[in-house]
């Protein structure tokens, strides 16, 4: 792998996992079950991740 290639996945894990973060502390926050909380926020990390890394492929 190339430089540009190993920061670009660290640049869509580090995003994806803000989000991720950011997800599960709102539906903490909203009144969910802190397990639901962690399944929401694992959702959408993996959610994040995945379009991250599809749209970063479709430039290389």
């Amino acid at each position: 792998m190339s430089t540009l290639q190993v920061l670009t996945l660290l640049l869509a894990l580090s995003v994806a996992l803000h989000i991720g973060c950011a997800a599960a502390f709102t539906a903490w926050r909203g009144g969910t079950h802190p397990a639901k909380a962690v399944l929401i926020g694992g959702s959408a990390t993996g959610t994040v991740c995945a379009l991250y890394l599809t749209g970063a492929s479709v430039y290389h």
